[in-house]
């Protein structure tokens, strides 16, 4: 077989896999969707404007180039079509659990104990400013958060026949958790520093 041969079965292959491709605006929906729902936030609710969803400027950056080389290798019909399920058994286990949890959780962050990292996870910010008979049930929270977090990403892959982006939906809700903050949240930058939303 020469190297010519290759050339159309390479060209194939490009085209299969760009057909498969993760639909990152139907990621956002859903993310926004499940973090309002967790947030008990009704969708006419009014919100803050949200700062490049917290981003540094340079993940800002990189964020819009991605969108401009996904939107300029895949044709706008394919991109409005695309949809990313949101409902499994699982998913909604997962949900639920998360929140029952937030009123909780809601607390930590009000007052600065708990705070979002650039990550999406979430971390206790100074554990030596938790009283100490809070700091158990406060570490345990934040374990059990992060948790379902990470199952819940796994989950919304599977559900989707996708189990392979995981690691997409992931960065997806970090960047939308960080957007859908309350005002006064804590939130880590790229660089490790802590700002007030």
């Amino acid at each position: 077989m020469n190297k010519l041969s290759l050339i159309p079965a390479l060209a194939l292959t490009a085209c299969v896999t760009i057909n498969i491709y993760f639909p990152a605006a139907a990621a956002e929906q859903a993310a926004d969707e499940i973090i309002k729902d967790i947030q008990g936030i009704s969708p006419d609710a009014p919100q803050t404007p949200e700062p490049q969803a917290g981003l540094s400027e340079w993940q800002w950056a990189s964020v819009q180039l991605i969108d401009a080389a996904i939107a300029a290798l895949i044709h706008s019909a394919h991109a409005d079509s695309a949809n990313l399920s949101i409902d499994s058994a699982e998913i909604r286990k997962i949900r639920s659990a998360m929140e029952t949890r937030f009123p909780a959780l809601k607390a930590f962050y009000d007052n600065g104990t708990i705070g979002l990292k650039a990550d999406g996870y979430i971390t206790v910010r100074d554990p030596n400013a938790v009283p100490l008979k809070d700091r158990n049930r406060v570490n345990k929270l934040v374990a059990a958060e992060n948790a379902d977090r990470k199952k819940l990403y796994q989950a919304i892959a599977n559900a989707n026949g996708h189990p392979e982006w995981a690691s997409q939906i992931e960065s997806t809700f970090a960047a939308r958790w960080l957007g859908n903050a309350f005002s006064g949240w804590w939130y880590q930058q790229a660089d490790g520093t802590w700002k007030q939303r």
